[in-house]
This record gives C-alpha cells, structure tokens and sequence, in this order.
C-alpha cells in the first residue's frame, strides 16, 4: 500500500482532478466523456447552502486516485429518502488496497446521517470487476433496463 493514502470530502481545490478522473471513469466504463463546464457546476453543486452532490476523492501523498459522489433521492413506493450513488472509481493501481471499502464506509456514514435507509446505483454489466467488488460488500442487484431522454436534443447519455 502507498505512503498516504486518504478519503475525505472534495474540496474547491479538487475540482480539476475530479474532472481528469471523471475522464478516466469514463474511459474504463467505454462510455463518452464531454468537458462543457462541469467544474463550475460542480462547485455549485458541490459548496452551495444546500448541495445537490456530495464527494469524496481518494488522494496518495497528496495526488488523485479516486473518487465517489452521491445524491439523496426519494422514492415514491417507499416516500422514504435514499443515496444515490452517482459514481465510484479507482484507479488500476489503487483496486484490491481497501479503498473501495473505505468508500462504502462513507456511504453507509453519509446515508445514516442523512436519514437514508438504502443506497442505489449502477454499473455497465461489463464491469465484472466492479460487480464482484459490490457482490462482496453485501449488495444485490436488481435487473432493470437504464433509459434516457435526451429532452433538450443536446446528445447527453
């Protein structure tokens, strides 16, 4: 394991690394990556009254090496509130260290402490890696097919 490896919250000065990262967590799941200005949405997502994102970025001696963000979100059936998780990512280097373990300790903190009894999230079913990772931790899966809708005619997926 490296020198200094930490997890905390992602700060102002973070921001350019969570948008490289960003890249590379879309490069591993073959998905496309547009850079349109998400740094300073970020920040307002991020560092408002009432955020609408919450980070966290994993850092070795000081440099970048992961990140997870989540939301809190409502469900209808159970009107009870539940997290997110929007993403989670490592890089090659820092996968089978703890890490990701690390980070599910701050989900299970973030979702007690926000009143949140469960969270959700989604991964490509090609990431075995990521799938046996969640498996292990306790999670299950529920199948579902993942839509979208463009609604602006902008191209987002």
């Amino acid at each position: 394991m490296s020198r200094d490896i930490k997890v905390q919250p992602i700060e102002p000065g973070h921001l350019d690394a969570l948008l490289a990262l960003c890249r590379e967590h879309a490069a591993y799941e073959k998905a496309d990556f547009r850079e349109n200005g998400q740094v300073e949405r970020w920040r307002t997502a991020l560092f408002s009254e009432q955020p609408a994102l919450y980070g966290w970025i994993a850092t070795d001696d000081g440099e970048p090496c992961g990140f997870m963000t989540v939301t809190i979100d409502f469900a209808t059936w159970g009107a009870e509130p539940f997290v997110y998780m929007d993403c989670l990512y490592l890089q090659e280097p820092y996968r089978g260290m703890g890490l990701g373990r690390t980070f599910f300790e701050r989900l299970r903190e973030f979702a007690v402490a926000h009143g949140c009894g469960w969270a959700e999230w989604q991964t490509p079913p090609h990431n075995e890696l990521g799938i046996g990772f969640y498996r292990r931790m306790g999670a299950g899966a529920k199948p579902k097919v993942r839509f979208f809708y463009d609604v602006e005619g902008n191209g987002v997926s």
